[in-house]
């Protein structure tokens, strides 16, 4: 019986010991905040860095909060968050205010936004004169289709008569009840109105430079904490390879964060997987566009450097780390 006892004294002081250790690696994590204004298939690579360990070997304990964007800006300007996915927002308060705020991660070099119509509609030309849906009469995927129809022709400002339908599906379920005659339609949009027969004219991302799925946060915590703004981007980056080289497991990613079905998650993966880059980081026109974008919905003459706007230092260093040592999720 004492032999017995002797035993399961040292088996308890083993799990003890391992508790305690475990609690504390817990505690050497640093909780992070990052504020994501939605759960679409394009933020999966938060999800996928934390549940995958690569926000923990960074010592970092994520939390993922959603928030409206200006609101998501507001409070990492107010430190309750470290991090945003609003990052053409940022840039907003950049050029409006001056704010210390910087993008310093992008995820699609491609703005997920498309030109879809009802199916007689068979052009871009053809939707002149005609009732278009927007999310919002000054946003950016707005201006950039203002600059698609210019591509083909049409002065938007003149020839289309564009309906601020809000967010969410609105738009897309106007276009389908005969409301309007086309919409700006949303990634999620768009896997509603392909199966209802909608028409697709155009693809904004391929007409137009934009950087999209954009990270931001302050100058402060990238003085104060490189360390963490470094291991933040690295992390990320491992989930912007793992997407790319890991399909089944990136989509049942998606269906669980995302709440879709597998036919919808798998068709988002097939179409998107190649508008993710893998480096986190967009070319000085892209980010020159963007700054031209914003300048026009903020209706100013002033412009910006780059530099005040954008810090991919970050990224180029972890894309270097994980290209030297070929790393591989």
């Amino acid at each position: 019986m004492a032999a017995i006892d002797a035993q399961t004294h040292r088996t308890f002081a083993v799990i003890v010991a391992a508790l305690i250790g475990f609690s504390a690696n817990a505690n050497a994590l640093e909780t992070v905040n990052i504020a994501l204004s939605n759960k679409n298939f394009q933020m999966i690579l938060y999800p996928i860095a934390q549940e995958r360990g690569y926000m923990q070997e960074e010592g970092i304990d994520l939390r993922v909060i959603l928030a409206r964007a200006e609101l998501s800006v507001q409070a990492t300007m107010a430190g309750s968050f470290h991090f945003n996915m609003a990052g053409n927002m940022a840039v907003v308060n950049v050029i409006k205010g001056g704010a210390p705020f910087k993008v310093i991660l992008s995820t699609n070099d491609k703005v997920l936004s498309w030109i879809m119509s009802k199916p007689e509609i068979a052009t871009l030309r053809d939707l002149k004169g005609k009732r278009v849906a927007t999310s919002g009469v000054a946003n950016v995927t707005l201006i950039m289709a203002k600059q698609v129809f210019l591509k083909h022709g049409i002065d938007a400002d003149r020839d289309i008569n564009f309906i601020n339908t809000g967010g969410g599906s609105n738009g897309v379920r106007a276009l389908l009840a005969g409301a309007v005659d086309g919409v700006i339609a949303s990634t999620a949009e768009r896997y509603i109105g392909i199966p209802a027969g909608l028409r697709e004219l155009s693809f904004i991302g391929n007409e137009v430079k934009n950087s999209w799925g954009t990270m931001a946060t302050t100058d402060q915590l990238i003085q104060e904490k490189p360390k963490l703004v470094g291991g933040m981007i690295k992390a990320s980056l491992k989930a912007l390879r793992f997407i790319r080289s890991q399909r089944d497991a990136t989509i049942a990613t998606a269906m669980k964060f995302a709440a879709l079905d597998k036919n919808i998650a798998t068709r988002m993966y097939d179409d998107l997987v190649g508008t993710f880059n893998q480096n986190g980081m967009v070319d000085e026109e892209t980010q020159r566009n963007d700054i031209e974008v914003i300048r026009q919905i903020l209706k100013t003459n002033e412009t910006v450097p780059i530099q005040r706007a954008f810090d991919f230092r970050f990224a180029r260093e972890a894309d270097r780390q994980l290209t030297q040592s070929a790393w591989r999720p």
